[in-house]
């Protein structure tokens, strides 16, 4: 009789699913069409809120002050003890690059910003999730909470939501993340660390201006910022164990007005990645260590600011077990893998730390197997949309578990 009970109860997930797919593909291209920078995602929010209070949630929108959706919904299934609550989180902002590519299925209609992180499929497939689940609201209890986040590309959308009491009552925390470099049809997730962390910073080097034909009478900050980018790589190269992956980038330099002016000043701006959680604040103090030595070897002075960051994302093996025991039940044992960690971050860390407890698991979007797919953030970057019925059900067994 159990397994009966248990085989209809995976039948009607999976019509669930199928029930959704439409409609999550159709959510994920209109999103896609209409990308909202971070801090401004307000049609994407307005689309999440107003979805979720049709699937009969209980919505709060403005959740940090910015573009933040908070809902949430009461299970009608029975049982005894005390009953969880689950946060299903989905960031929402897209990125200030310029789309190309011709074989798209939606194409940006917003100059110079896209999808180019598949954020807009996370939206799509956390409320494919929320519907599955409000027509399956007798079969578990507790409750599901819906986190749409703004942000996440500029780190600062978290912990506002935080502040303002998205956690509040929280037990555990999913999260979803599409992944082009892994093959459509699959699932990746495992224990401990994902994602790296991810802080951003800057650096001024201020010399001393003067006219270009006669440098000596001037302290050059271009020269002293070269030397300072080319030192900032040894820290990695040459302080950090080969075994604990970490990166120092600078992204943006800016100095100078002039082809035959020293510059005063050059500012630098750039991010530091770790996976390691004690290897985060080591290598921005070193950062901020070699910089003002380098530049005072030139003559220079650097001031170092640390800017908006996050934790590295860090699932526990409870949480993981459950997202497995789900993924292989919606792609099969063969198509869940073990990633190794990834030097990219997420502030999903702060939400799953402000709990203690969760997971977040990459879903395969890109046909790797048959032909080369272009990397996150690319102006070319696209998904496979047969990566979303994937997440969606993933989503969907993870919670029943959790909540049965």
């Amino acid at each position: 009789m159990a397994d009966r009970a248990e085989r209809v109860s995976a039948e009607r997930v999976s019509a669930e699913v199928d029930r959704v797919r439409e409609e999550v593909v159709a959510t994920r291209r209109d999103l896609h069409r209409h990308p909202e920078l971070s801090l401004r995602e307000r049609r994407t929010a307005e689309i999440a809120a107003g979805r979720a209070e049709e699937l009969g949630y209980t919505v709060r929108s403005g959740v940090g002050g910015s573009t933040g959706v908070v809902a949430e919904l009461q299970g009608h299934g029975g049982g005894n003890g005390a009953e969880h609550t689950l946060m299903l989180r989905a960031d929402m902002d897209a990125l200030p690059v310029m789309e190309r590519g011709d074989q798209r299925v939606a194409t940006s209609e917003v100059e110079g910003v896209m999808h180019a992180c598949g954020h807009d499929g996370h939206v799509a497939m956390t409320l494919g999730a929320a519907s599955a689940l409000a027509a399956l609201r007798d079969s578990w209890r507790g409750r599901v909470r819906l986190c749409f986040q703004p942000a996440e590309e500029i780190a600062s959308g978290a912990v506002p939501m935080i502040e303002d009491g998205a956690l509040e009552g929280v037990d555990q925390v999913l999260g979803i993340h599409l992944w082009a470099p892994l093959q459509v049809g699959q699932v990746a997730v495992k224990d401990g660390p994902i994602f790296g962390s991810a802080d951003e910073f800057g650096i001024t080097v201020r010399g001393r201006g003067g006219h270009g034909g006669m440098p000596h009478t001037s302290i050059d900050p271009i020269v002293a910022a070269a030397h300072v980018v080319l030192a900032l790589q040894s820290i990695v190269s040459r302080e950090t164990s080969p075994f604990a992956p970490a990166v120092v980038t600078i992204g943006r330099v800016d100095g100078g007005s002039a082809f035959n002016v020293i510059a005063d000043e050059v500012r630098l701006r750039g991010t530091v990645r770790a996976v390691e959680p004690d290897d985060r604040d080591r290598l921005l103090r070193r950062v901020a260590e070699v910089a003002a030595a380098i530049a005072s070897a030139s003559g220079a002075s650097a001031e170092f600011e640390r800017a908006a960051g996050c934790p590295p994302v860090i699932s526990d093996a409870d949480s993981v077990a459950v997202v497995r025991r789900a993924a292989v039940a919606t792609v099969g044992e063969e198509n869940v893998v073990t990633p190794q960690p990834i030097t990219v971050g997420d502030d999903v860390a702060c939400l799953i730390n402000g709990v203690g407890s969760g997971c977040y698991f990459l879903v395969g979007a890109g046909d790797v197997a048959n032909h080369a797919v272009a990397p996150h953030h690319s102006a070319e970057f696209d998904i496979d949309e047969r990566a979303l019925p994937v997440g969606v059900g993933t989503l969907v067994r993870a919670a029943l578990e959790v909540l049965r």
